[in-house]
């Protein structure tokens, strides 16, 4: 299959404008909106007594019905974007579909798993949470960050899902892998963790699955009965803004349930976020250069770097809390992971438009400012 297969012209993108410039009011002060739903959360948790043990009372698998609907509201807008009927020139494309499971189950788990020994070797909590978030890969912050990179839409969905299949197959047995049998060969501490297969199967049928039938529901009925122009042009940004009103109130809830852990350990939350950084660098530059020696073009390379780069949480976030408690510190770790995962990745993405610039002359899938972009996020 040919590296820049053509696409359907897309609504053209300024890639000269700075990326805080493109973006609305409403996205330009994501890391003001995050920091004030996390004071507000952690003003409810210490104002509202019993409020923690309230939110956890009902769960859609193992995460609380609020944060669940948080969820489902910050996915469907992104998938609903999806051009689903151009699925099948990506899934032909043998070399990027390999290269993500490659860089998702092999190198991501590993990498994490080093970055938490050597940066968090006397906190066995948090370094036993991030070594779950190594495990729990993209599906769904990543697609907006995708987007705003102008990667492919469609190569994003089909990983995503890919992923999703994987951590239904994969995910305890790399588990009980990482947690156990590698550290033991290590000589290091292990540490004994049952992971239900069936809540990791719920979170991804519940948390990827409704959403993704919702999304192809909407664009398919929304063409057909209005045009492609009307759904893209009119309708797609109107709902566009939900996302983020879903990030913010999962934010809300999640710093609700952990208000007490993060006041109390402000230090801890620092040492969690060292090994972060160092994954998100690693994982983003590592896979933007293996694309681009693959030649996939811009788009592509742009859509592998950030799938590799970007985890779960949602999941890892469910799994700890169903494992070790809701006020766990493997819980905590996977609610620092958005934190910090939101202004890394937007300065990536001014990255991965620089990169397109100077890095991939002449590729149609580097949106212009003058032509209709081939922009697939």
């Amino acid at each position: 299959m040919s590296d820049t297969v053509a696409e359907t012209p897309r609504p053209a993108t300024d890639v000269e404008t700075p990326v805080l410039a493109r973006l609305s009011t409403l996205d330009r002060f994501l890391p003001v909106w995050i920091l004030v739903a996390m004071v507000a959360g952690l003003l409810l948790g210490r104002l509202v007594p019993g409020l923690d043990d309230a939110l956890d009372a009902v769960r859609v698998g193992e995460v609380s019905l609020p944060i669940a609907v948080g969820l489902l509201l910050m996915m469907y807008p992104v998938l609903a974007k999806v051009r689903y009927s151009e699925l099948d020139r990506v899934t032909g494309d043998r070399r990027l579909l390999a290269a993500s499971l490659v860089l998702n189950w092999l190198i991501g788990p590993a990498l994490m798993f080093g970055l938490a020994w050597v940066l968090l070797p006397d906190l066995p909590e948090y370094r036993t949470g991030l070594v779950i978030v190594g495990l729990a890969r993209c599906i769904a912050m990543v697609l907006i960050w995708n987007d705003l990179s102008c990667g492919d839409r469609e190569a994003a969905a089909v990983l995503v899902a890919i992923n999703s299949v994987f951590q239904i197959l994969a995910f305890g047995a790399l588990g009980w892998f990482y947690l156990q049998v590698l550290p033991g060969w290590l000589g290091l501490p292990t540490t004994s963790a049952e992971f239900s297969v069936w809540a990791i199967v719920v979170s991804v049928l519940v948390f990827l699955g409704i959403p993704l039938v919702a999304g192809f529901l909407t664009r398919t009925i929304g063409e057909r009965s209005k045009g492609r122009d009307w759904y893209e042009g009119r309708f797609l940004p109107r709902i566009g803004p939900v996302a983020l009103y879903g990030l913010l109130f999962t934010i809300v809830m999640l710093f609700a349930l952990q208000g007490d852990a993060i006041t109390s350990n402000p230090w801890d939350v620092v040492r969690i976020a060292l090994p972060l950084l160092a994954y998100f660098a690693l994982m983003f530059g590592g896979s933007f250069l293996l694309g681009m020696r693959l030649r996939l073009g811009y788009a592509k390379t742009a859509t592998l770097a950030f799938t590799a780069a970007g985890n779960n949480f949602e999941l890892a976030i469910a799994v700890a809390i169903g494992t070790f408690g809701v006020t766990s510190g493997q819980a905590l770790a996977g609610v620092v992971g958005p934190l910090i995962e939101v202004p890394v990745l937007v300065a990536l993405v001014h990255v991965s438009l620089r990169a397109a610039r100077r890095w991939f002359p002449g590729d149609p899938t580097v949106p212009t400012t003058t032509e209709p972009s081939r922009r697939s996020a």
